[in-house]
């Protein structure tokens, strides 16, 4: 059982690329985790209220409930992963049950701001993407998937994810086994590196 952390700034490709790594290792078995399915349950406030929450702080993030899980998953039981909306900003009542595999994926922005996750993980690698392009790509996810206008994601890209990129993400790559810039962020890299460090 290997847990593979893959962390990263906004729009870095980490769910891209835990995507594909999940197709490519199919035949063995691999269950991805998101830990944005772990964003705090805040339904019992209103759509206005939750909007102005700053999600790329770590403290949006349920840190116990995503570790409790994760546990699990190492311990190959199965665990039920919450099911969260980018639309609404919150949890929505159904849940998706999870059974481990030989390899686990965790991918998020703040996975590697958590010292207990950290030392939970095999191995982690972190997307050092440059940022005129992972905002370039994040006008393109928040507008056609999200349902965001192009001032809404300005405005929170500016006074929310930059400053918290700044502060935390950016800072967290220190932990992360591997670092892959711009030039270096590829599937075959990183496929390579997971053959290597799990002897599939």
């Amino acid at each position: 059982m290997t847990l593979i952390g893959i962390c990263g700034g906004t729009c870095s490709g980490k769910s891209t690329i835990a995507y594909k790594i999940e197709n490519y290792f199919s035949d063995i078995g691999v269950v991805k985790i998101s830990s944005d399915s772990y964003y705090k349950d805040r339904s019992f406030l209103n759509f206005k209220e939750r909007s102005k929450i700053n999600y790329d702080h770590p403290n949006s993030i349920d840190f116990k409930l995503l570790i409790n899980n994760l546990r699990k998953l190492k311990r190959k039981y199965k665990i039920t992963e919450p099911i969260y909306s980018y639309k609404s900003h919150k949890r929505l009542k159904k849940n998706k049950v999870v059974f481990s595999k030989k390899i686990i994926i965790v991918e998020g922005l703040h996975i590697l701001c958590n010292k207990k996750l950290i030392d939970l993980l095999d191995y982690s690698i972190y997307l050092d993407l440059e940022e005129k392009l992972r905002l370039k790509r994040r006008y393109t996810r928040d507008v056609e998937f999200r349902g965001r206008s192009k001032q809404e994601v300005k405005v929170r890209y500016f006074t929310m994810c930059k400053p918290m990129h700044k502060k935390f993400i950016n800072p967290s790559k220190k932990h992360a086994d591997i670092v892959l810039k711009t030039n270096d962020i590829s599937l075959n890299n990183i496929l390579n590196i997971i053959l290597d460090k799990t002897k599939c």
